[in-house]
């Protein structure tokens, strides 16, 4: 899917956000809010596979790129949804920065911020989805 980076987890959906929560406060960024869709689905009495969403970030880096073009607030804090598929499988799905600077037709100013935040997802993101060699 366009603007989506898929990374396949070596962890349980629960397990794949508690481990990006970790790592992003270890880093130093602020954890907003953590949405799981299948509890809130039984809620309702309808099914869904494990999926759980995470919204995170780093509100400096946001605020450039709000400043730059505010639209960009639609897409920020930055998101990241685990998920298993129809086979049991855990995926970890987020935006591409790219993406976001292609939407919002960021300017020059956004690019520094951008690729750190691009470094910063796949560190999370890898840290949250991998077993560490030991």
């Amino acid at each position: 899917m366009q603007g989506l980076i898929t990374v396949p987890s070596d962890f349980s959906v629960t397990e794949t956000i508690d481990r990006i929560v970790a790592v992003a406060q270890s880093k130093g960024l602020t954890v907003f809010a953590r949405i799981d869709h299948a509890t809130n689905a039984r809620e309702v009495g309808l099914p869904l596979r494990p999926t759980e969403l995470i919204i995170l970030g780093n509100p400096k880096a946001g605020t450039i790129l709000m400043q730059d073009k505010q639209t960009t607030g639609i897409d920020l804090p930055v998101k990241a949804l685990a998920w298993e598929d129809e086979t049991g499988k855990v995926w970890l799905t987020y935006n591409a920065a790219d993406w976001l600077e292609d939407r919002h037709a960021l300017s020059e100013n956004s690019t520094a911020v951008l690729k750190a935040i691009q470094g910063g997802l796949m560190v999370v993101a890898n840290a949250a989805t991998h077993k560490q060699p030991s």
